[in-house]
């Protein structure tokens, strides 16, 4: 129930206020001295504090409660002090709201104007102190993850999902479009748990071989293959204590998957060739652009599986979906990229931020790291004008083929097979009649 301190001298007041709070659902407890008020606040927490101003014998003048009021500030500055007295001026409610008070009420009081009051500066309060505690969660990712920028409204959900979860050692899936900074996420999880202090292993789960995937995961003991010389230790073991990051964990082959359940389930594995069995404590994070519920649907993804991978579920949302971080981001690149190749850009003319914020990403923020450093490498200015950004007019159509060389033309064409497919990487390279695995090292190749 929410909480709500009474404060006032007179018995039968407490009383009256306790029967038509408790009516509305609130628990309140009472205060009859400033003493009292201050006793309470240090032991307990209050969604409101409802106070007279006076409590001296024969005092009228209210400056025993006006003079509290900015003692009661310090000591929780987002707790609405509501005021009351049977001696009430004008001048005396704006002086009580100048130090800090939220609303005031004459005795005798309007029971519904009081209840409304009431339940206006609770709710107001409760708005606020969720607004202070998203600041402060953004400040410390962005002072844990310097180049995690996360200000449009489409992120504040990804922000406080993971605020909540990174201390844990829950494991996580984090899914969205190709390009959307799944992998920037999982540092940014990692750095804020508790395993910080160890090093985040990662590995591309869509650049494994079958051949390869346990030795990658597990190790291997020399002579287990013929490339084998000498002992490895795997991911897993690499990990142990820490986090282990897959993405595209979607591009694990079925026959491979039975025996990463096992290492999930249990901690326990084999390097490829020994029979000694080795324990590893490890957090999962992975990531994939893949509806794995889908792909359970199909047969190409165990749903035990599944259920291990996503205790927690963290969605990115596309570029398109969170355009107030375009320019917040392009400017962050600007400034790596000048810096990285010496050279002293500005920032983007009126032409350029009209064509960022006009295309469609279908690359998500990947593309746009790419489309800056090609800008910064491009440009000749001391601003990045509309011309370096390589984008047509509306973003959108490209230049004639006949003009553009044929790494573009690739680029070009696998743009447009995401943005048909809504950013799925493996309808796109089915599309494409690509491998995925060569569709990967495309998209890594043009920074899509």
């Amino acid at each position: 129930m929410t909480r709500i301190l009474i404060a006032d001298d007179q018995r039968d007041v407490l009383e009256a206020l306790r029967i038509l709070l408790k009516g509305e659902g609130y628990q309140t407890e009472a205060a009859t001295s400033l003493a009292g008020i201050f006793n309470s606040l240090e032991k307990k927490e209050y969604a409101l504090l409802l106070m007279d101003l006076n409590y001296a014998r024969d005092t009228t003048s209210g400056q025993e409660g006006l003079s509290a009021i900015p003692r009661i500030r310090q000591i929780d500055n987002t707790l609405p002090i509501v005021v009351m007295t049977a001696w009430a001026t004008v001048e005396l409610a704006v002086e009580a709201m100048k130090r800090g008070a939220r609303d005031f009420v004459t005795k005798p009081w309007d029971n519904q104007r009081l209840l409304a009051i009431v339940r206006t500066q609770i709710e107001l309060a409760s708005a606020l102190r969720r607004e202070r505690k998203l600041e402060a969660e953004n400040e410390l990712l962005r002072g844990t993850m310097p180049s995690l920028i996360a200000e449009s409204p489409a992120m504040r959900p990804v922000i406080e999902m993971i605020s909540r979860v990174a201390p844990s050692d829950a494991n996580i899936l984090i899914t969205g479009e190709n390009g959307t900074g799944k992998s920037l996420i999982a540092r940014a999880i990692h750095a804020l748990s508790p395993r910080a202090s160890h090093a985040m292993i990662t590995v591309n789960m869509g650049g494994l071989s079958e051949t390869l995937f346990e030795s990658e995961l597990f190790g291997h003991v020399k002579g287990a293959f013929t490339d084998a010389k000498t002992d490895r230790a795997g991911r897993f073991e690499l990990a142990d204590e820490s986090a282990l990051f897959m993405d595209e964990i979607a591009n694990i082959p079925l026959a491979q998957q039975a025996k990463l359940l096992r290492v999930i389930e249990t901690g326990d594995f084999e390097r490829v060739g020994s029979s000694k069995t080795l324990h590893a404590n490890v957090r999962i994070i992975s990531a994939t652009n893949s509806n794995l519920e889908h792909e359970v649907t199909a047969g190409r993804f165990r749903q035990d599986l599944l259920f291990r991978l996503n205790t927690i579920q963290i969605t990115l949302p596309p570029l398109r979906e969170r355009r107030d971080d375009i320019m917040l981001l392009a400017n962050s690149f600007l400034a790596q990229h000048a810096e990285r190749y010496r050279k002293q850009i500005a920032g983007f003319d009126e032409t350029a931020r009209e064509r960022l914020l006009q295309h469609r990403f279908p690359g998500n923020v990947r593309e746009l790291d790419h489309i800056v450093e090609r800008a910064v490498l491009m440009t000749q200015d001391r601003q990045i004008c509309g011309g370096d950004l390589g984008l047509a007019n509306d973003g959108r159509e490209p230049r004639n083929l006949e003009e553009m060389s044929l790494e573009e033309v690739e680029a070009f064409l696998i743009k447009k097979a995401l943005a048909r497919n809504d950013g799925n990487a493996r309808k796109a390279a089915e599309a494409l009649g690509l491998s995925r695995s060569a569709f990967y090292r495309r998209l890594q190749q043009y920074g899509l």
